[in-house]
């Protein structure tokens, strides 16, 4: 069973395999046809494609956020529907530095489905390793995907209560010059929570922005960041609660288990003026 990275080669070991489903998650925040479209002109052989704003993303009412979680039910009729059973282990890819699968990958988990990891590298570590794409879209019989208890994400209230308790930790995945309030174009107000540290996901990844970096250097790099707190006391968040989800995977490779995702994140919380914000660095 793999729960956090998977290899080119160890996915291309199991194509054939009828207990494993793939699935690609890419994405473009400015334009949301593009993964679509990317994936009908290639992908990997038996890859089905889920898109973040229609699978990964429920209803937006103007104060729950950019990219709020659907109704565990609608999500696992979505995941029965393509052929995932309780036994399937899941890969899910994307091209951006797999902050896309990455919330896959954390969904899963939401819902008890332990059985998922993300391939490490993606597209381009497919591409890089010479294995083949392909155009057919594949379609799999119904499997019995359940509901199970699984990771359990903070509101925005979790989170309040929390802001002044030195045991807990928030960390930002955002760029440092949204993170900083400097920038920001996607959501209608700049800066961060108070006292959230900024932890940019790419900084996870190789100087090459593929590959996640080794769980020894990212255990190094995220003990500087806990300074001794416990990683159950860190809460995951950016802007929509899409690359937190690679942050909190990147702690899992590197076996600092059992941080929690703000869901709602930055979008979310700026969505009410009565909370407060926090501007520099």
């Amino acid at each position: 069973m793999s729960t956090t990275l998977v290899t080119a080669d160890e996915l291309a070991a199991h194509l054939d395999d009828p207990h494993w489903r793939i699935f690609d998650c890419r994405h473009d925040l400015q334009d949301i046809g593009y993964g679509e479209k990317a994936y009908l002109k290639g992908h990997i052989p038996g890859a089905l494609f889920l898109h973040l704003d229609r699978d990964l993303s429920g209803e937006k009412n103007g104060a729950n956020g950019r990219h709020p979680l659907p109704g565990k039910e609608a999500f696992a009729a979505k995941m029965a529907a393509c052929g995932v059973g309780p036994d399937t282990q899941v890969v899910a890819y994307d091209n951006e530095g797999s902050i896309f699968a990455s919330r896959l990958w954390w969904m899963l988990r939401w819902v008890g489905h332990e059985k998922v990891a993300v391939l490490d590298g993606g597209v381009p570590c497919w591409r890089r390793a010479k294995r083949e794409f392909e155009t057919a879209v594949p379609t799999y019989p119904p499997a019995p995907f359940a509901v199970r208890a699984g990771a359990l994400p903070y509101g925005a209230d979790d989170v309040l209560e929390r802001l002044d308790d030195p045991q807990f930790l928030i960390l930002d995945a955002r760029a440092p010059e949204r993170f900083s309030g400097e920038e920001e174009n996607l959501d209608p107000v700049g800066g961060h929570l108070p006292g959230a540290i900024n932890r940019f996901y790419f900084d996870n990844l190789d100087d090459a922005g593929c590959f996640f970096k080794t769980a020894e250097e990212l255990r190094e790099e995220f003990d500087a960041v806990l300074k001794g707190r416990l990683p159950q006391n860190v809460i995951q968040q950016c802007g929509s609660g899409v690359t937190a989800c690679h942050n909190l995977l990147a702690m899992e490779v590197a076996g600092l288990n059992g941080s929690r995702l703000y869901a709602g994140s930055w979008s979310e919380w700026c969505a009410d003026p009565s909370r407060p914000i926090a501007t520099g660095e």
